[in-house]
């Protein structure tokens, strides 16, 4: 540091945050973002506080309501919060829970045993990032009420606003999320609520949650299931043909650590696996030690009853995690009284002592379930067995997806016309469907950048294949090894050769076909490209509107008419049938060049309802995708 600098560095630069600045200054530490998912953030921290009680054992019932003006009320029939005076900071405990960071029931394990928030700045960060908020509590034959106004400010002290059944307790939070801090709008997206009601009533059994969103047309939806994890798994293969109609449920409390064992499980004919995970309803998407103990359990146990009952006889011939994992659908929930996750986003549980006792707990269980039902035992099994003898099938087909190095240009795909850039970050790949398109992208791109590779016909639906099946496909193989990153448990995306990869298909049904078949592989098994979001679909126009020298393109129908009104009369519109129909300087000017195309990044908002979403639109049920296509359908009167 120069003596300038040091000189200008004094007390003085040092700032010092009071009460809930710091939360309005820097909201992305406290709730991710102010975009659409931080404004969400916001119900889910207010309605865990009620969870929390009932998890307690006393609570039975939440009530969550979103306004016309969007404001959220959050209510149940729990204790109510503490009224006293708090000894450390001389106000309302219920002031110092919404105005104090750190301040909570869950660090002393007297009020609550377990819960999702461990830091108690949930209620008071809401309170801060809200333009105003208000709580009713009802306990001691009183209803007591305080306001907070300007980002958490006290308006005036807690005060009895009138009088209560001394039986009846409960709290009630209501808030206005501040536009100030949430500058992308501070309306409430109605499924997105509706989901994760669902999921925490899925994950707590009994517990119920009554949803109302007053937005526009009035709806309301009660969510409470008995059966929590089982009905969770029922859910989650409802469209899918199941191996066994019991579904495996296992639970148990380890009484020297406290923590509890929730796991329910069922196996499909499907090719893939569904392994969900929670620590304290909270979704660990990245897994942790209570998936490696559930693993090591289902291993142990599933090989054990295998070589008892001479389904397997040689130790080489023991199934693998792949082969086990094949079709099941699993939910793993535990409840740990000090969870320690590892990174700011809680998404894998890192407590080294939860594995070996969901490990025990479930071993118990699945050897029980096995010996119990003998015939449901045989139909795993043998399913087991069937996709180990695949897995070796598929072992040599995978290894000719594999580039040996990528400084190997022999090993790319023939049709291939690479970029000749070799900066991933700025190489971009499109998956066009036949020569005739493959011909005018490549005359049409910048090679600089953008590769192309065609590809024959509608590639293999892996939603119905097994590993070997598309190992063997050749279209498929050719996209592996163009992407260069692997596939599977083998990714690694700092091999991807690509940051872009654009499917571009025919604006048509079938060119949506194509699409549907690409996604489901992309999900299925490099779902990691997803999630990085390296993955977009092109959007390439419906129509060509001719007026003289001006030419226009329609992406939509609504557009080609607002384009006919414009030239009036005495124009040409062309219908592309297909990208072959376009010459390489028009595909260049509405489709690959950057200054003008649009293209739309492929994003996995909620893994469950994507991997339903695939089931219901790929898989073997035809029930569950003719109600969708009956649901969704959109009727037009034709003049013929």
């Amino acid at each position: 540091m120069s003596k300038i600098d040091a000189e200008h560095y004094t007390a003085d630069d040092i700032q010092v945050l009071e009460g809930l600045e710091a939360v309005r200054v820097r909201p992305g530490m406290y709730i991710g973002s102010t975009s659409s998912k931080g404004l969400h953030h916001l119900v889910w921290e207010i309605v865990d506080n009620s969870i929390d009680e009932a998890l307690a054992g006393f609570a039975s019932t939440i009530y969550v309501t979103v306004d016309k003006d969007d404001v959220v009320t959050v209510r149940d029939d729990g204790r109510g919060m503490p009224v006293a005076i708090h000894e450390k900071t001389g106000i309302s405990t219920v002031e110092t829970i919404f105005t104090v960071l750190h301040a909570g029931g869950k660090f002393g394990g007297g009020a609550y045993k377990v819960s999702g928030g461990l830091h108690g700045v949930g209620a008071s960060v809401v309170n801060a990032l809200s333009e105003w908020l208000e709580v009713k509590v009802c306990r001691d034959g009183n209803i007591y009420f305080v306001r907070f106004e300007n980002g958490g400010h006290t308006k005036e002290p807690l005060k009895i606003i009138g009088k209560c059944d001394p039986e009846f307790t409960g709290s009630e939070v209501r808030f206005k999320a501040d536009p100030e801090i949430f500058k992308e709008g501070t309306a409430y997206d109605y499924q997105t609520l509706y989901e994760r009601f669902r999921q925490i009533a899925f994950l707590n059994k009994g517990i119920k949650i009554v949803y109302r969103y007053e937005k526009g047309e009035v709806k309301e939806h009660t969510f409470c299931y008995t059966g929590g994890l089982k009905e969770y798994v029922a859910f989650l293969n409802r469209n899918k043909n199941v191996l066994h109609e019991d579904i495996i449920y296992v639970e148990g409390l380890d009484e020297e650590t406290n923590i509890s064992v929730e796991i329910a499980l069922q196996y499909n004919d499907t090719y893939v696996s569904n392994i969900y995970s929670f620590c304290n309803n909270i979704n660990t998407i990245e897994g942790g030690t209570h998936e490696e103990g559930f693993r090591a359990a289902i291993n142990r146990v599933i090989n054990k009853y295998a070589r008892d009952n001479n389904f397997i006889k040689k130790e080489e011939d023991s199934l693998q995690t792949d082969d086990i994992k094949e079709g099941l659908t699993a939910i793993i929930s535990i409840k740990h009284p000090n969870p320690q996750y590892e990174g700011q986003t809680k998404s894998k549980l890192g407590n080294a002592e939860v594995r070996k006792v969901v490990s025990d707990i479930f071993s118990q269980g699945l050897s029980r379930f096995l010996l119990e039902h003998p015939n449901d035992a045989k139909e795993i099994i043998e399913k087991t067995i069937t996709a180990s003898k695949a897995r070796i099938a598929a072992r040599k087909a995978r290894e000719l997806t594999r580039r040996k190095n990528a400084l190997e240009v022999s090993s790319l795909p023939g049709k291939l016309a690479d970029c000749s850039s070799k900066d991933a970050s700025i190489s971009e790949i499109y998956i066009v469907e036949g020569n005739s398109a493959g011909g005018s992208a490549k005359g049409g791109r910048d090679s600089t950048f953008q590769a192309i590779l065609p590809l024959r016909g509608k590639i293999l639906n892996v939603e119905k294949a097994r590993l070997h099946r598309i190992f063997d496909n050749a279209e498929i193989r050719s996209m592996i090894t163009a992407f260069g990153c692997g596939v599977g448990d083998e990714i690694d995306l700092s091999k991807l050769r690509y940051h872009k990869i654009v499917i571009m298909t025919d604006a048509d049904v079938d060119g949506a076909h194509i699409c549907t078949l690409m996604l489901t592989f992309l999900y299925r098994y490099l779902r990691p490209v997803i999630e990085g979001g390296y993955v977009y679909i092109a959007m390439p126009p419906l129509y060509k509107i001719q007026k003289g020298n001006a030419i226009r393109y329609a992406y939509t129908d609504i557009e080609c008419e607002e384009y006919k009104k414009e030239f009036v009369n005495n124009y040409k519109i062309q219908r592309y049938k297909g990208l072959g129909e376009m010459n390489p300087e028009q595909l260049w000017e509405t489709t690959l060049d950057p200054k003008v195309r649009t293209l739309k990044q492929v994003t996995i908002e909620d893994a469950m309802d994507a991997d339903n979403a695939f089931s219901m639109l790929m898989g073997d049920e035809v029930e569950p995708r003719r109600n969708f296509i009956i649901e969704n359908a959109h009727y037009a009167n034709l003049d013929i």
